[in-house]
């Protein structure tokens, strides 16, 4: 499998380097470039990429509009966006993660596990830094003034079986499929099954929305064990 990649920053030096180094292995295609958010949704329209690098800052179009406007797309359903970003923890950066983006990835990453961030996200599973652990987005989206979720995610919860809810809080946690699977003495093919189910349920993208909405309904909390 070969994964289609688009690159979007403001500069032209960035997407140089990364497009080197993505392009130094054969599963990876840099299929487009972009200087801002305007010009990223143009070519991900057109070229239906598996994965874009989005950076955060960009002129005219930021990277968390472009992003917000790619995941709305019903068209752009199987393109996942992973944020670029300098900083490691940024308000950005989950602000992204709740418009649809699939995680985010420094920008001095190491060039094999820029490669490997691809891979994953491609392969449809999420990608959140390993520096930045789960609590600190519970302990961002617990902020009062974000308001936690709306009321038809509320609604959705309700839908969710005891063991969805369950499965969901130890995704939360950053839990794998195959450790939620000893967790609860199931295979992982089940916990895999569970984890679908409730992202069915809740109408998120990837297991980074299923974390954030996971938090801001209640289904984890901050600290939890």
């Amino acid at each position: 499998m070969t994964f289609r990649v688009v690159l979007a920053d403001d500069q032209s030096l960035v997407r140089a380097g990364f497009r080197a180094l993505l392009e130094r292995t054969d599963d990876i295609e840099v299929v487009g470039e972009a200087a801002d958010g305007d010009e990223a949704i143009e070519v991900v329209r057109r070229t239906r990429p598996d994965v874009v690098l989005m950076d955060v800052r960009m002129p005219r179009v930021d990277g968390l509009q472009a992003t917000r406007r790619i995941t709305a797309d019903d068209r752009l359903s199987a393109v996942r966006v992973v944020m670029l970003t300098t900083f490691e923890i940024d308000e950005y950066v989950f602000a992204a993660l709740r418009a649809g983006a699939s995680g985010f990835i420094l920008k001095d990453i190491d060039p094999d596990d820029l490669r490997q961030a691809v891979r994953v996200v491609g392969a449809g599973q999420a990608l959140l830094s390993p520096s930045v652990t789960q609590r600190l987005i519970a302990a961002f989206v617990a902020q009062p003034a974000h308001g936690g979720a709306d009321a038809a995610a509320q609604a959705a919860v309700d839908h969710l079986t005891d063991r969805e809810r369950e499965v969901v809080a130890l995704v939360a946690r950053g839990l794998s499929n195959d450790a939620i699977a000893s967790r609860l003495y199931m295979s992982p093919a089940t916990a895999k099954t569970h984890v679908n189910r409730a992202m069915v349920k809740l109408g998120v993208r990837d297991r980074a929305q299923l974390v954030v909405l996971a938090y801001e309904t209640g289904l984890a909390s901050p600290g939890a064990g």
